[in-house]
């Protein structure tokens, strides 16, 4: 099974090179210089850096889909899919193509017969349902005796890959590993075979996997109050729904649904394909155009035409649960576009980023009512997403005390203009994020990624420092004042109430 891991970790360095000192010494105008960008005729877009300081390249499939693609009753499918990227092609991952074809028909047949009884109004019959999941069973023990389970992985792996992973967000799909350089052609060529002639066998087994993965995220009070949290904040955005999915969803979707979602998403005019390292432009660009350049071209999907109403009113979401309290507060604010975007990221260094911040010193140091407080901006970026601030009471501490806490260092922000020193302080700290964010191969891949789908063009990683920069104390003040207000919040919390009587500890 793929690991999972957060957009931060992905930006870490994945391949001991780091850049940080040749950035230093080629300035980043230098580094952008470097970039080649084609498109290729199939409208696949195609980023390239050479960076020759060893012999790796780290590559990055950039799918523009994500969780906020979703309708409802079809939840989960763009995280289900990810799963499948990995199980193989028409000739990768299977022991005889033809009968695996027939057994995963029956497979599915038998499938969709149990979904029928389980949907049958008023309820379904026990007896049925046991017997047609007895033959569902059956049907997948059959297609599994012709699976070379990992075949993709193996191949990667003994061709000396590293760090064989791929995430799903609200906003994107993406998957990335790192190879010895002379194996450009490998990584291409599996590429054009999983985003051309996919397989999706196991699919239901893969399914039961994901599913537990649900069941996980809910067996963490956080995890349901975040999951509840999301559709109070929300009320039409897709942003509202769990990226992994509702499980009334999982638990119906079909093969079929899940090659429709990859016959529209995962064309080539929708795919980036990134690659950082030592690589040669002029040698990989024909050896692109006759693997990646294959895949079909397909129609650019539109933009998700729902957009999230004004928030009118603050919303507040108590869940009562014998665990520690926890405190959430989410304000609406633009997307990554949005000209207020530099602002944002400089008021969360103020507030909430790290041990010296404002409401970090104010709640769990001088105070001690928190013990963790911080914030997160990045929360769907796409489209207009939230600033969230997040609070643990301390031992004898309540999330009411948190909560005032929080308020009373943004009344500040709002009223008391930042000094000079304390905005040059969160610029040096975000210029050192983001050479942090670009400290490797993949960092710098992922980064050219993002940008080129989420801001249109990969030459915004290199603007970056250009807009913090720019940001000054009264913007910090004029976009805290507008953002902040109560109307415009939605607060979530766990109180703790005692287990109920008989409940194991």
């Amino acid at each position: 099974m793929i690991a999972k891991r957060s957009i931060v970790m992905f930006l870490a360095a994945i391949v001991a090179v780091t850049v940080a000192p040749a950035v230093a010494a080629q300035g980043l105008g230098d580094l952008e210089k470097r970039v080649v960008e084609k498109t290729l005729p199939n409208g696949l877009k195609v980023i390239l850096l050479p960076r020759p300081f060893a012999p790796v390249i780290s590559m990055v499939t950039y799918a523009d889909v994500g969780g906020v693609d979703e309708n409802q009753n079809a939840t989960g499918l763009a995280h289900i899919f990810e799963h499948m990227a990995f199980k193989g092609t028409t000739t990768i991952g299977t022991k005889d193509s033809d009968k695996e074809v027939e057994a995963m028909k029956k497979e599915d047949d038998a499938f969709l017969a149990l979904r029928a009884e389980r949907l049958r109004r008023p309820r379904p019959d026990p007896d049925k349902l046991e017997q047609l999941e007895a033959a569902l069973r059956q049907a997948q023990d059959e297609a599994r005796a012709y699976v070379v389970p990992n075949e993709l992985g193996e191949i990667i792996e003994r061709a000396g890959g590293k760090d064989l992973n791929a995430f799903t967000s609200f906003d994107q799909t993406v998957y990335l590993y790192s190879l010895p350089s002379n194996k450009l052609e490998l990584w291409a060529t599996l590429e054009a075979g999983r985003f051309t002639n996919p397989v999706l066998r196991e699919f239901y087994k893969e399914k039961d996997v994901i599913m537990e993965e649900r069941r996980m995220a809910e067996s963490q009070p956080t995890g349901r109050l975040f999951i509840d949290f999301m559709p109070v904040a929300y009320q039409a955005s897709m942003y509202r729904s769990f990226v992994i999915g509702w499980m009334s969803d999982l638990e119906a979707i079909t093969r079929a649904q899940a090659e429709a979602w990859f016959a529209k998403y995962y064309r080539a005019r929708n795919l980036t394909a990134v690659v950082v390292g030592d690589v040669d432009p002029a040698t990989a660009m024909p050896i692109l155009e006759r693997t990646v350049g294959t895949i079909p071209p397909g129609e650019k999907p539109g933009a998700v035409v729902t957009v999230e109403p004004p928030q009118r009113a603050e919303k507040r979401i108590v869940m009562e649960d014998p665990s520690q309290p926890f405190l959430i507060i989410g304000y609406h604010k633009g997307d990554i576009n949005d000209p207020d975007n530099a602002v944002y990221e400089a008021i969360n260094d103020i507030l909430a980023e790290g041990r010296s911040s404002r409401v970090y010193k104010s709640l769990v140091t001088d105070k001690k009512v928190a013990l963790y407080a911080g914030a997160f901006t990045q929360l769907g970026q796409k489209y207009p997403g939230l600033f969230l601030f997040i609070a643990v009471p301390n031992q004898g501490k309540t999330n009411a005390e948190c909560e005032a806490a929080i308020y009373e260092e943004i009344e500040k922000l709002k009223q008391e203009p930042v000094s000079g020193a304390e905005l040059q302080a969160v610029k040096a700290k975000e210029k050192k994020k983001f050479l942090n964010s670009i400290d490797s191969n993949m960092g710098l891949a992922m980064q050219l990624a993002s940008a080129q789908n989420l801001m249109g063009d990969w030459r915004e990683v290199f603007r970056s420092l250009e807009k913090i920069d720019k940001v000054s104390a009264e913007d910090i003040q004029r976009v805290a004042r507008a953002t902040f207000v109560k109307s415009n919040r939605t607060v979530g919390m766990i109180e703790t109430v005692a287990a109920p009587a008989g409940t194991a500890k």
